[in-house]
């Protein structure tokens, strides 16, 4: 698997992926699947650096993606967004981070630890159903969902809503260009 490694559950992606951008060299993308559930953990964490690559985050970020039971996402939900049972994605930022769009091309952003994205296949699984697609693409949605999260963006507002929901429906889409391409 081109830059990443599988033991005990989780994969991390450091090295290049023949698939992706030169700029995503680098990027620390970890997932620890504790679902219980069999999860494309490759797939999220290309998802993810293709995200963060065109968001313009620093290739030496730090991300890491959490896939839980509904059991644990019930207790993270109500524990730090005070609401009863599970929910689809949740996201714990850890660095104020921007994308770095307008810097100097000269200089080059500090590395960062972004934060974690966790996410329950079983609400996924519910909601893929409902919008007539598969599960995985319902898990990629949400991880690129939780990704902006961290990155900042929110969705409170009608303006927040319609550019969080616009770069999320742009990040897909290129990500589908790329997955297409031999």
């Amino acid at each position: 698997m081109g830059g990443e490694t599988v033991s005990e559950g989780t994969v991390s992606a450091g090295a290049k992926d023949t698939n992706m951008p030169d700029e995503e060299i680098g990027l620390s993308i970890e997932v620890a699947n504790e679902s219980g559930v069999e999860v494309d953990e490759s797939a999220l964490v290309k998802l993810a650096g293709h995200a963060l690559s065109r968001m313009g985050v620093n290739p030496l970020a730090e991300l890491s993606i959490l896939v839980v039971d509904e059991a644990a996402m019930a207790e993270l939900h109500e524990r730090w967004m005070g609401e009863p049972g599970p929910t689809d994605v949740l996201a714990f930022p850890m660095d104020e981070l921007r994308p770095d769009s307008g810097r100097d091309e000269d200089s080059s952003p500090d590395p960062a630890l972004l934060g974690d994205v966790v996410l329950c296949p079983q609400v996924a699984a519910r909601q893929a159903a409902e919008a007539g697609h598969t599960a995985q693409e319902e898990l990629e949605l949400l991880c690129t969902h939780g990704i902006l999260h961290l990155l900042g963006y929110d969705h409170a507002e009608p303006e927040e809503h319609a550019e969080m929901f616009g770069l999320q429906d742009e990040l897909l889409g290129s990500w589908r260009e790329v997955r297409r391409k031999p």
